[in-house]
């Protein structure tokens, strides 16, 4: 494989991506520091596929990134193959109001062929190819410059070892019959709803014990004036208010900016500043949450009840022994809410009850629940067995 020196010029870009878009996939992986941001700062792109590679400069004076995000989120006939690339594809989200598409995510791939919920990026190299991948650079401050050999040598790695590794997984994948099992997988992943920063829905990262309509008003209230806070000036949310201090603004709200002064986890200076002014107005315009905006309780469609809970239970010990007798990973197959709904008696709407979830866990789960299923134990190990057959 050919690895190109450090691309720091548009034109060196533009002709790289213009090859790379009659490839039937690339590989990509970038490089970013996020500790002291809201938005996560792109220092290197990484991209290849079976024939070259290329680390490129996001920073490089006047550089043109267009080409390359136009090949990652315009072109469809080319796979874009990352390896738990949720924070890869918010970065190009970030940057275009895009995702990449298509594209093919190796860990999420990882556990339909059974090898683990989130096999780390070095433990997949070293399954299929036998190599110890030298984590020396891991920590380094990538937005420095210039960047060191040994730096660009650790980060273009990340993209020639996958580009081996991604076509293997595919014939794995197409022998097994599990290819379609991920096409739902990864359209979510590719989803930009995931990747949206809606100020108006951050209210739902911060936990608070009360569900009273006023309460998470004010938080909903709250949690938009931080996130605006915090995307206006680049820095993390934590840094503008924690969340368990905005839980108690929410909960016991001040009456006057001048008691902002006495909260636990806000400076003094507060009661007089120009952002604790803006706090005590987003209080001001606070409204109770309707009742449609309001969270269902314990995060559950339907109630469960005790024997509910218990059925869940036996639901999830049949999903551990599914997902071994098949060799999957049993986030795959099906999720813990899903469980509880269908303990529950929901039959609408579930994962698990719709196309190869159905067929693989589905039914036997469906079973389980309707009385045609039980356990029972041969040899000192727990088998499934029918108790009757289906209508």
């Amino acid at each position: 494989m050919h690895i190109h020196d450090l691309i720091e010029d548009s034109a060196s870009l533009a002709n790289l991506c213009a090859r790379l878009a009659t490839k039937p996939y690339v590989v990509v992986d970038t490089e970013f520091m996020r500790e002291n941001t809201y938005w996560p700062e792109l220092c290197l792109i990484q991209i290849a596929d079976d024939e070259e590679a290329a680390a490129i400069d996001p920073l490089a004076p006047n550089i043109d990134l267009g080409p390359l995000l136009d090949l990652l989120t315009e072109n469809e006939d080319v796979l874009k193959v990352f390896h738990a690339g949720g924070q890869d594809i918010e970065i190009v989200y970030n940057l275009t109001g895009k995702t990449p598409h298509p594209l093919f995510d190796t860990q999420v791939a990882a556990m339909a062929l059974g090898q683990g919920e989130q096999i780390g990026y070095s433990n997949l190299v070293d399954t299929y190819l036998g190599i110890v991948v030298d984590k020396g650079a891991r920590f380094t401050d990538w937005a420095r410059r210039p960047l060191d050999k040994r730096q660009i040598d650790y980060a273009i790695c990340d993209v020639t070892y996958l580009s081996e590794i991604f076509p293997r997984m595919l014939d794995k994948l197409k022998k097994t019959g599990r290819g379609a099992w991920l096409d739902q997988e990864m359209e979510r992943l590719a989803d930009p709803e995931n990747y949206r920063n809606d100020p108006d829905q951050a209210w739902q990262r911060v936990r608070v014990s009360s569900r009273k309509p006023e309460v998470l008003g004010r938080l909903k209230a709250l949690a938009r004036w931080r996130e605006l806070e915090a995307q206006g000036k680049d820095l993390p949310r934590g840094r503008i208010v924690k969340d368990e201090t905005m839980a108690d603004l929410a909960a016991n709200p001040p009456r006057k900016q001048a008691d902002l002064g006495r909260v636990r986890g806000l400076s003094p200076a507060w009661s007089g500043n120009d952002i604790g002014g803006r706090l005590m107005a987003a209080l001001a315009d606070a409204q109770p949450m309707t009742a449609a905006e309001l969270p269902p309780r314990d995060d559950r469609k339907p109630a469960l009840g005790k024997d509910g809970a218990l059925v869940a239970d036996l639901l999830k010990l049949l999903l551990k022994i599914r997902a071994k007798e098949i060799n999957v990973a049993a986030k795959l197959l099906a999720r813990s809410d899903d469980l509880e709904s269908l303990a529950a008696g929901q039959r609408e709407g579930i994962a698990i009850l719709e196309g190869w979830r159905y067929e693989q866990f589905g039914r036997d789960a469906l079973a389980l629940v309707e009385g045609q299923l039980g356990f029972t134990v041969k040899n000192g190990k727990l088998k499934m067995t029918r108790t009757e057959e289906p209508e």
